[in-house]
């Protein structure tokens, strides 16, 4: 299915690894044309040319590093892709996750850090893209947090509770910037990502697996799909909720865990 958005601009935050990275390549797939943005330039750097040698034929891949907790660094990068390529229309915003501890271990510190990482980090983005993705034709912004919206995750109480800012902000998008823009979340479940890779590994270190095979399938345990996503299972998504195929879908919050979640909604 051509997706409609080849020669489009995108920006997709903290995309040198992981979701984001796996959202920014499956947009250049389609013949967007993406900045993809992190805070370490050598690692960006890596995975700009990966992202790039993936790309269809005409799309252009370019790497802006930055602070996602800082307004001016979040301010250019949004300024990066009207300067390369003329305008933004779609907007992906994603953002490592909080520590994980009990709430009792949590101090007021952690909150604020958490809250500024996750939350104000799509704020800042969402008012500096606004104008641009509204003079578009068609703009999108698609927001990656987590299935801990839905259900709690035991020892992540900052992702549990801070990350659903983010699904109340975008639903709130989705009518004030509406007709001109979309605005959509995904909640990813386990996938394949490097954070996965350095668990499971650490657990064959330990003993507890046998090989990484075996930890995977142990971290599958309980996915209706069989087994942990591939990243680029949710790139797509992005993909596709950031394309003209998706028109009437906005203020959605979908769920991207192989059917791992147990609510209904």
């Amino acid at each position: 299915m051509d997706l409609g958005i080849a020669g489009n601009a995108a920006l997709v935050t903290a995309s040198s690894s992981g979701l984001g990275k796996a959202s920014a390549r499956a947009l250049a797939a389609e013949g967007a044309n993406v900045v993809m943005n992190g805070r370490d330039e050598e690692r960006l750097e890596s995975a700009v040319a990966e992202v790039q040698a993936d790309a269809a034929d005409g799309a252009t891949v370019v790497g802006h590093a930055g602070d996602l907790t800082d307004a001016d660094d979040v301010a250019a990068m949004v300024e990066r892709p009207v300067e390369e390529f003329g305008g933004l229309d779609h907007l992906v915003t994603s953002a490592g996750g909080p520590p994980s501890a009990p709430f009792m271990e949590t101090t007021d510190e952690d909150w604020y850090e958490a809250y500024d990482l996750l939350v104000m980090s799509v704020v800042r983005a969402v008012r500096e893209a606004a104008d641009h993705l509204r003079a578009g034709d068609g703009g999108t912004i698609v927001n990656i947090t987590s299935r801990s919206v839905k259900e709690a995750i035991d020892g992540l109480v900052l992702s549990n509770a801070v990350r659903m800012s983010v699904v109340g902000l975008e639903k709130t998008l989705s009518k004030e910037l509406a007709p001109e823009v979309r605005a959509n979340t995904v909640l990813p479940g386990s996938h394949e990502t490097p954070r996965i890779e350095e668990l499971v590994e650490q657990g064959v270190e330990r003993g507890e697996y046998d090989d990484y095979q075996a930890g995977l399938d142990d971290w599958a345990q309980g996915i209706p799909a069989g087994h942990v996503g591939d990243p680029m299972d949710l790139g797509r998504t992005v993909a596709f909720l950031s394309s003209p195929q998706s028109e009437y879908i906005n203020g959605a919050a979908l769920p991207i865990d192989g059917g791992a979640g147990a609510s209904n909604l």
